[in-house]
């Protein structure tokens, strides 16, 4: 299908004119923007906007008021932000024509979530709400509803709930659902103002178009939809009887597919971005599924794995099974005809970020700067000259949790082995390692389940890692083909927008025509590969050990330590009245996708 060409002044088409789509990816510290051609998905420019306030996880910004442990809150304005700064900073560098912009689309984190009234008025921005935690969005990474995620696991096994296998058995901390629980026993005069409990991926398309719709992506992963349904109000009444009315009265709403168009900019819209009113706006997104067309994955098992903060896992499947601990499958959830299947795991560049911010002694710092080096890198180059194993570690990768396949963020990091012979860059691989055994047991899980991963696919900021890469591939004993864009969501947001603004008949289609991957870049040393296979083994001695049940000490542990935090927080309040500060991102164990690597 032909690009549909730009309109001109007399409103008639621009024959044999190039056209362009707007892609904004929505991360966890920044949001960016690229300008992309439709013809064939060259990206034009970039721009990138630091969020104000980065993650809350510390103090309520003005309010001086500490958060409790496992938090992560977000200010709406923040996103906004991007849309004002970003897009015209892009769209400027591009040297475009604004007048042949035909989309926009934008992708998010997920569950990323937030409280609104009728209007989208976000309820953090209301005068008798600015100081309470809960009427701000919480980011995915807010897993403070652990215990309510528990009781919804417990309730829909014991009730046997015929959507639970669809989410590989367990519900997620991080999801819409444990969340709003949290939200009403919590918060219950902010639960009752929510008109509407809104993923940030349809708050902003919300903002961009005037329309609330809320996409199929995060409404099936995230929101428990699945065959068009929600769970049942006795199952919430199960949880909570002020809960029964949940899903009808917070969350359900029109659902919008994939690539579909949820309105036209408005004016407000197009000033804040200097793009015409009325264009496409699409149906909103999840950074990860977003991904796949840009990596040109959109058949049966080409598995796509956004590696940055988190790693999130995608792919299509032709049949529909039940993996274990799987984040989720949704028919068409990725692209239509398909079933989309995810997984992931909560935390690996941030890993690598905290044992460097953290685990690195000075001398090591000292010694990357004279060598005109990250960190990192030098970390990197120096694990590199051993053969696998001489470091004598294992590592697990928990230290935001377990995404997949145990669906556990009460577990936590551990690494085993260390001496006094211990160097840091020994620490430092055995992390590295422990994230592609995570992902090597969460593609096992799929492969047993009767959906096997044919192809597995890189994109995201760690892809600037080769050592990290190779090491996947000899883990996984796959070659690996990456992605030859650097903002692979942004880009799969600009196909939606292509899709969306009728340039291309479908995502596959346009993802065809606009996506960028290179295959096998990595292929896997024999060797190193049979090496991987005895640390793997022993991966998963401690990965059952600590994750099912034998030796409980992880979560005994987290409970102790929210006790103390939160003696200390009553402390605090009551000995020194509150002292409005801003939030300390720099203190947090945050990390951009593009900070980590080489």
């Amino acid at each position: 299908m032909a690009p549909t060409p730009p309109v001109g002044s007399s409103g008639e088409p621009t024959e044999g004119a190039d056209t362009y789509t707007i892609g904004v990816d929505f991360g966890t510290l920044s949001g960016r923007a690229v300008v992309v051609r439709t013809r064939d998905g060259a990206e034009l420019a970039s721009a990138v906007h630091e969020y104000t306030h980065a993650v809350v996880s510390d103090v309520l910004p003005g309010t001086g008021e500490r958060l409790p442990a496992d938090w992560a809150l977000q200010v709406p304005s923040d996103y906004v932000d991007v849309l004002r700064r970003a897009v015209p900073e892009a769209l400027r560098a591009s040297g475009v024509d604004p007048a042949s912009v035909v989309g926009i689309a934008t992708d998010f984190t997920a569950c990323t979530i937030l409280p609104t009234t009728a209007d989208g008025t976000p309820l953090s921005e209301l005068p008798e709400f600015q100081t309470n935690p809960h009427a701000y969005v919480k980011l995915w990474r807010h897993h403070a509803a652990q215990g309510q995620a528990d009781r919804i696991n417990r309730i829909a096994a014991e009730r046997d709930e015929p959507w639970l296998s669809r989410y590989g058995g367990l519900i997620s901390s991080e999801w819409e659902f444990a969340k709003g629980l949290q939200l009403l026993e919590e918060a219950p005069e902010v639960y009752a103002a929510t008109e509407h409990w809104v993923e940030a991926a349809d708050w902003i398309v919300w903002q961009l178009s005037g329309r609330y719709v809320r996409n199929a992506c995060t409404a099936g992963y995230k929101g428990i939809l699945q065959d068009g349904v929600y769970p049942s109000r006795e199952f919430l009444a199960a949880l909570n009887p002020d809960f029964a009315d949940f899903a009808d009265t917070k969350v359900a709403h029109e659902i919008g597919e994939l690539g579909d168009r949820a309105g036209g900019l408005t004016a407000e819209a197009a000033a804040w971005t200097g793009l015409p009113e009325g264009i496409a706006v699409a149906v909103g997104n999840v950074d990860a599924h977003v991904t796949a067309p840009a990596a040109k994955a959109t058949e049966p098992g080409q598995m796509v794995a956004i590696m940055g903060t988190s790693t999130c896992h995608v792919m299509n499947g032709d049949r529909l099974a039940d993996v274990p601990g799987m984040c989720g499958v949704v028919d068409g959830g990725i692209v239509a005809g398909l079933y989309g299947y995810e997984a992931g795991q909560s935390g690996v560049g941030d890993i690598f970020a905290w044992y460097v911010a953290n685990q690195v002694p000075q001398a090591s710092v000292e010694a990357a700067e004279a060598a005109g080096t990250s960190v990192h890198q030098y970390l990197t180059d120096l694990a590199a000259e051993h053969p696998v194993g001489a470091h004598g570690l294992i590592a697990l990768d928990w230290h935001s949790g377990n995404r997949s396949v145990l669906v556990d963020h009460e577990l936590s990091g551990v690494i085993v082995g260390q001496t006094l012979a211990t160097r840091p860059e020994d620490g430092y691989r055995a992390l590295l390692e422990a994230t592609a055994f995570g992902t090597r047991r969460i593609v096992q899980a799929f492969t047993e389940s009767g959906v096997p991963v044919t192809e597995f696919i890189a994109a995201g900021g760690l892809l600037k890692n080769r050592f990290l890469m190779q090491t996947y591939s000899d883990v996984l004993r796959m070659p690996i083909s990456i992605i030859t864009s650097e903002q692979g969501p942004a880009l799969g947001s600009a196909i939606h927008a292509a899709v969306a603004a009728g340039v291309y008949e479908d995502v596959k289609e346009a993802g065809e025509a606009m996506g960028r991957v290179e295959r096998s870049v990595y292929v896997p040393d024999a060797a190193r590969a049979d090496a991987y296979d005895a640390l793997y083994a022993e991966y998963l001695l401690l990965h059952d050990w600590f994750g099912r049940g034998g030796n409980d000490v992880m979560h005994r542990l987290r409970a102790l330590r929210r006790d103390a935090l939160e003696s200390m927080r009553s402390a605090t309040a009551a000995a020194a009245p509150s002292v409005a500060q801003d939030n300390d991102s720099a203190g947090s164990d945050d990390v951009e996708q593009t900070a980590v690597g080489a």
